[in-house]
């Protein structure tokens, strides 16, 4: 009994008790809105609907440098093209506001043609689930039809003449770009690549790739070391053999001149001719010992001949004759000479091959330091070729992205529907403003008669008398009015409680 909780019942009662008034502000409202909407300025909307079209070249061959979303770009551009700076030309060039455009400041005009301007974007059917936006609608609203169509056309220009323009601006940039970027990225290189030549240079035949190389000779190297190592021991050898054999020779010659075995002139004659003809099988005339033995013959001959002389021939031979070396005494000697060469040869050789062998060593040796350094250079030098290629292959696809731009081959506007010329205003709408004035009396009079019905303190109902009284009713006595000549019919009182008989439960 505390709160009053009104059931549907006495709502209704309410609205048949108020009901001409809700009904005449109903019907009131909407004529009078509609006379109001009389007096309104009129508007004109010209609309115009812009086509975004997809490059005519695929994304897969040519990849587009600006991906932004077409709708983050879209109110980019609305924002730069509704500015100060764009929309004051244009209320100069069609002479826009007469009236106010000396009363007002400029700010404000643009501030009512920017609220005049609507871009709406066209959503896409929900159906091809489609996430690019297929286009917008550029909407005008002004107070002459013919001055609504040439602002929304010349609004739509400069929208896709910005489109045009930052497409081709970012192309541009990111071109320029990626050029400057390539060439900072050419320079990096063709220092790696000196740094890896001078490597290189300096430390040729001790790079990695170089190693097995090395090894292969070393071993060579190695074993031309053991072959001269055995030449030499044999030459040295043939040397001491030769030199023993040598001194026997000496020794039994030396017997000879003594007296023991005297070998007479033609047999030293036969001897120095042998010699002369083994003599010139290996070496010319000019050759030294070739001359010596020539002379000696010659000598020996000249000899020969005054030993003819019996007085004096003997002792002419003993006394002016010096004794020759035989023939196997000089091979010997000339062996001897022959393998003194080869030996010094060999020695000479051999310390090449030692000098050599100490050479590869070293490089097999510093091999792990120089492949580490080397290393560390290869790593920086495919670094800095790798980010070349892949900016070139970036300033290339952006190039061909700049050129399709140029071209107008790529991502566009397009006006599908021109600016229309509107034939009726748009603004106001007379049968909405009736029917908005309808519903709004409608509103108003349900309002004014709750509030009425609030305040009205009456008690119709025994709900109302014990909300009111707090206490509980016992009984209700309706009011008979007796009519003539028929039986009086109970009645209930709407009002007061004059008749009612309220008591308290024992």
């Amino acid at each position: 009994m505390t709160e009053r909780v009104r059931t549907p019942a006495e709502y209704i009662a309410m609205l048949r008790r108020r009901w001409l008034l809700i009904a005449v502000l109903a019907v009131v409202g909407g004529p009078l809105a509609y006379g109001v909407s009389r007096f309104l300025p009129t508007k004109y909307k010209s609309q115009t609907t812009v086509l975004v079209e997809q490059p005519t070249v695929s994304a897969d061959i040519v990849k587009p440098v600006d991906t932004t979303d077409i709708g983050l770009r879209l109110a980019t551009m609305q924002q730069q093209i509704l500015s100060r700076t764009r929309l004051e030309p244009v209320i100069r060039q069609f002479g826009l506001y007469p009236k106010d455009i000396d009363r007002v400041s400029m700010e404000e005009l643009v501030s009512r043609l920017q609220k005049a301007i609507e871009v709406t974007p066209i959503q896409p059917m929900a159906e091809t689930r489609a996430e690019n936006l297929p286009g917008f609608y550029v909407n005008v609203t002004l107070d002459n039809a013919h001055t609504a169509q040439q602002v929304c056309t010349t609004v739509t220009s400069m929208f896709i003449e910005e489109s045009l323009r930052l497409s081709q601006q970012r192309s541009e940039g990111t071109t320029q770009f990626l050029t400057q970027q390539l060439a900072d990225a050419k320079a990096n290189l063709d220092a790696q690549d000196g740094k890896l030549a001078a490597f290189k240079s300096r430390y040729i035949g001790s790079l990695p790739d170089e190693e097995q190389s090395n090894l292969n000779l070393l071993m060579g190297f190695t074993s031309q070391l053991d072959a001269a190592t055995q030449a030499l021991a044999r030459a040295q050898q043939d040397k001491g053999f030769a030199e023993s054999t040598l001194t026997q020779q000496l020794s039994a010659w030396q017997a000879s001149q003594g007296g023991h075995n005297p070998e007479t002139l033609e047999t030293q004659l036969v001897a120095l001719q042998t010699e002369l003809a083994r003599l010139q099988v290996s070496y010319t005339d000019d050759y030294p010992d070739v001359i010596k033995t020539k002379n000696d013959i010659a000598a020996l001959q000249k000899k020969i001949g005054e030993s003819n002389n019996p007085k004096t021939g003997t002792e002419a031979v003993k006394s002016a004759i010096p004794s020759m070396e035989p023939a196997q005494i000089q091979q010997l000697r000339a062996q001897i000479h022959t393998f003194e060469q080869v030996i010094a040869e060999k020695t000479k050789e051999q310390e090449g091959i030692k000098a050599e062998i100490k050479a590869y060593q070293d490089r097999v040796q510093s091999s792990p330091v120089v492949e580490q350094q080397y290393k560390e250079l290869s790593r920086g030098y495919e670094t800095a070729q790798d980010s070349y290629n892949q900016l070139l292959k970036q300033r290339d696809a952006a190039a061909m992205a700049t050129r399709l731009e140029q071209e107008q081959e790529g991502e566009q506007f397009r006006v599908l529907d021109p600016a229309n010329l509107p034939d009726k205003p748009s603004f106001p709408n007379h049968l909405l403003f009736a029917g908005g004035g309808f519903g709004g009396g409608l509103v108003l009079g349900l309002g004014i008669a709750f509030v009425l019905e609030l305040k009205d303190t009456s008690l119709r109902t025994e709900r109302d008398v014990e909300f009111t009284l707090r206490l509980p009713l016992l009984a209700m006595i309706s009011t008979v009015e007796p009519k003539s000549g028929m039986t009086a019919e109970p009645k209930l009182e709407p009002r007061g409680v004059d008749h009612m008989t309220v008591g308290a439960r024992s």
